[in-house]
């Protein structure tokens, strides 16, 4: 199967078996990742700003692109939570040199992907972390803000953070409602100008290193300990990623969300929405690196921030959607399931999310073990290969029965097989390989290359006996996800935390 994987010196996304330039260390090693933590602060300080008519001039700065007609059909809005897409793009024009050049560095990726659900009834906020190295169905996407746009390419995935260079912001919208099913209100990107400043504005942030880190690639030079910091080492935390600890982004995302939690803590402790000086400051060094959709308009953002001064840091929590490494490239990952769609769920409903334990494995280096997916998911096409009459059309009733999709029934090739064998195309495949299996005696796994990815065939031999005998879910375990299990599992934690209990995100190889 073709795959894009990632973004060339081009900005064309690259394909299996070219190199993918990850490792690369003087260009990933540039990138600035976590530009959402603006996002939250251009948030928090947007809706007190609209309030002051002396501040529009700026607030009419910000650019706007109008996404209706194009995002098309979106998942249903179930609740009165805004759901506010955040995006942090790598891009490098206009950027004054700050990671390279854009000739060196062409086109932008969303390196930071956030989910900023704010639920008003609850007086809470939940931050859900998309890694970049998702791998994504290729969809189709419009050409907006000066892409060439995306066609769908069936079967076919890509990196999650490669949406934004082929389709901007839209592109990346509707990639991320595909995956999660979660209706999205607005969106926010940012790229990296003035982050500095940004971070001087708000006082600085506190971090806090179990060793002494010397990047010179990334400029982060600083003490084991305890640190208040301002913007050029804050910007040099976010930038580094591969020399410390074992690289990954999963370990990055995780330092970041200490980071944001620091931050919260100190506009919780600043007083800074009750300073309109404070808030013109902040506003006046944002409004050039941001834009949103034209519907995020003052009225919107002020009930926003309404919402939003209600909440304390013991109610914003941060979490990273379940993942596991992929398969086919274990530099990538993929949503592990069931508990991606969990915590999806959980989302969309509006479901409050506890507060749960720091984990400390999945680390990259451990091989992954796929989850089943629910037979809904399944396609499958139901072959005989005994040659008795009937036998294909009686599995095939059989495993509608319990709810696979059973996309047609036929003959197979020849009528030789004793055993019952599953075909797949592909690794993204294996996850509904899994489910299938369990509902067979007997059976044996094969890949066939010449088969369509996203349809598992089943060819049934002449020691077919039926499916196995599985219990059915009871209806309380269907019908709400189980998120208490997701967010322990999945390393939610709370803006108050405290930043010096994340150990395990500086430890890998690169440790000093």
């Amino acid at each position: 199967m073709s795959r894009r994987n990632d973004v060339d010196d081009t900005g064309r996304g690259r394909r299996r078996g070219q190199p993918k330039g990850r490792r690369r260390r003087h260009s990933l090693g540039q990138r600035v990742a976590a530009w959402t933590s603006v996002a939250v602060v251009g948030v928090l300080v947007a809706g007190t700003l609209v309030a002051y008519a002396k501040y529009r001039s700026l607030w009419d700065s910000i650019k706007r692109i109008d996404v209706a007609g194009l995002v098309g059909d979106q998942p249903p809005k179930l609740n009165n939570a805004e759901n506010i897409l955040l995006i942090g793009s790598d891009t490098r024009v206009g950027q004054n040199g700050v990671g390279g050049s854009a000739a060196s560095t062409p086109g932008g990726r969303s390196d930071t992907l956030m989910l900023l659900h704010i639920s008003p009834g609850h007086h809470e906020v939940t931050v859900l972390s998309i890694p970049r190295e998702t791998m994504v169905p290729i969809l189709s996407c419009p050409a907006v803000d000066g892409t060439t746009g995306q066609q769908a390419e069936p079967g076919q995935v890509e990196l999650i953070n490669a949406a934004l260079n082929f389709g901007g912001p839209v592109c990346t919208w509707i990639t991320f409602e595909a995956v999660t099913g979660i209706h999205v209100d607005h969106f926010i990107e940012l790229d990296f100008t003035g982050f500095e400043k940004i971070i001087d504005d708000l006082g600085g942030v506190e971090v806090c290193l179990p060793f002494a880190v010397d990047d010179p690639m990334s400029g982060l030079d600083l003490p084991a300990g305890h640190h208040h910091i301002y913007g050029t080492q804050a910007l040099a935390f976010w930038r580094t990623r591969e020399d410390l600890g074992d690289g990954s982004d999963l370990e990055r995302i995780t330092r970041d969300q200490y980071l944001m939690a620091a931050l919260v803590q100190g506009i919780e402790h600043s007083g800074l929405l009750h300073s309109p000086g404070k808030i013109l400051k902040v506003v006046r060094d944002a409004t050039n690196a941001l834009a949103t959709d034209t519907g995020l308009d003052q009225n919107t953002m002020l009930q926003i921030a309404d919402s939003l001064r209600g909440v304390n840091s013991g109610h914003v929590q941060f979490i990273t959607a379940p993942n596991i490494l992929d398969p086919a490239n274990t530099n990538d990952v993929v949503l592990e399931q069931p508990q991606a769609d969990e915590l999806f769920s959980a989302i969309q409903h509006d479901t409050v999310l506890p507060k749960a334990s720091k984990k400390t494995s999945g680390k990259k280096s451990t091989p992954p073990t796929l989850d089943a997916i629910s037979p809904s998911k399944v396609n499958v096409e139901v072959l005989n290969g005994s040659g008795i009459t009937g036998e294909a059309g009686q599995a095939g009733s059989d495993l509608t029965g319990k709810g696979f999709n059973v996309v047609g029934t036929g003959d197979a090739a020849n009528f030789d097989y004793t055993d019952n064998v599953i075909e797949y195309a592909a690794s993204s495949d294996l996850p509904a390989v899994d489910t299938l299996k369990a509902d067979l005696s007997d059976v044996q796994v094969e890949q066939n290359s010449s088969l369509t990815p996203g349809t598992i065939e089943l060819i049934v031999g002449s020691d077919f006996s039926g499916l196995n005998s599985t219990p059915q879910p009871s209806s309380s375990a269907s019908s709400a996800p189980s998120v208490t299990a997701v967010g322990a599992s999945d390393g939610a934690i709370t803006a108050n935390v405290n930043i010096c209990s994340d150990q395990s995100d500086f430890e890998g190889p690169d440790t000093p």
